[in-house]
């Protein structure tokens, strides 16, 4: 008869993620040694990962062949493929597999979302480049056709609310999402037209891709995204946005409201570069609103 303690806790040996499923002991299978054990080595990764047999044993207050045995029982072939697994997972995002304990009432969540909008407002507002913004706003208030690209549902979001600011200043603009469409729109986009690519991470390989092909065929980009990433490299234009994401896992990231504002100024910026033709189309499309909607000025306009 088998043993019930003699099964792998991480299903699928050599996976890193698996391996540390099996150290959280989501199923409560871990015996008492076991859980000490494994406590000890996520409490630490980086120090188990470079620690010796016997260091491991004796902070878990357990012996070495207990550790020998419970590599085994994770699925791995020995305590040094115990600690090759275990150096992959830093990989894997232990933030995502023992959350850190946070607020959870309506108003602890309320708080937490405010403040974090925020300090991103802030943050993003203390450290911005003007000149770059300048360079961006004479690129987009000059250019005969815009196309703002974005995936993912953050990027896409202000790839469309880029769209969705410029339009009604008389911006020709198409906002995209999809990867081949920006690719083929990337490779039919005439001179005078202007790309602009949202990424948080800047790490969007088609969005790079579609940026190195629009540098070769002379066509002016500018990205919002992070410095020194693979898109900020072959863009004419970057505007820097570098913010802490937090440890908090089940918050949005509130890089969006940061972007959004960011957004927000250029168009504000467009607007003011020709504000006879802004005022002319906002006050037609203003207009159209009051009389088949809103029946009189006190609205917002237009969304």
């Amino acid at each position: 008869m088998t043993n019930p303690t003699d099964f792998t806790l991480a299903a699928g040996a050599g996976s890193a993620s698996d391996l540390i499923v099996g150290l959280s002991d989501e199923d409560g299978r871990l015996s008492v040694l076991e859980k000490k054990l494994a406590e000890f080595v996520l409490a630490d990764v980086n120090y188990a990962t470079n620690a010796s047999i016997t260091d491991i044993a004796t902070g878990a207050g357990v012996s070495p062949p207990t550790v020998t045995r419970f590599c085994r029982r994770l699925g791995c072939a020995s305590f040094s493929d115990f600690k090759v697994q275990l150096a992959k997972s830093a990989y894997v995002g232990l933030r995502y597999l023992k959350p850190e304990s946070v607020t959870s009432t309506p108003e602890e969540v309320a708080e937490d979302i405010v403040t974090k909008a925020q300090n991103a407002l802030f943050e993003m507002h203390r450290n911005l480049d003007l000149p770059k913004i300048e360079q961006a706003v004479a690129l987009l208030a000059g250019a005969k056709m815009i196309y703002a690209f974005g995936s993912g549902g953050n990027s896409a979001m202000i790839a469309n609310e880029m769209q969705n600011r410029l339009f009604r200043l008389g911006a020709r603009i198409a906002a995209s999402g999809d990867h081949s469409m920006n690719l083929m729109l990337a490779a039919a986009a005439e001179p005078g037209t202007v790309v602009f690519g949202s990424s948080f991470t800047g790490r969007n390989h088609e969005l790079v891709h579609c940026f190195d092909l629009l540098r070769d065929r002379g066509i002016s980009t500018i990205a919002l995204t992070q410095k020194d990433s693979p898109l900020a490299a072959v863009a004419d234009v970057v505007i820097a946005l570098d913010l802490p994401e937090g440890k908090n896992i089940f918050r949005a990231t509130s890089t969006r409201y940061a972007s959004l504002a960011v957004v927000d100024i250029i168009a504000n910026l467009v607007a003011y570069a020709d504000r006879p033709r802004s005022t002319r189309i906002l006050r037609g499309i203003k207009e159209q609103l009051i009389q088949y909607r809103d029946g009189d000025d006190s609205q917002i306009l237009g969304d």
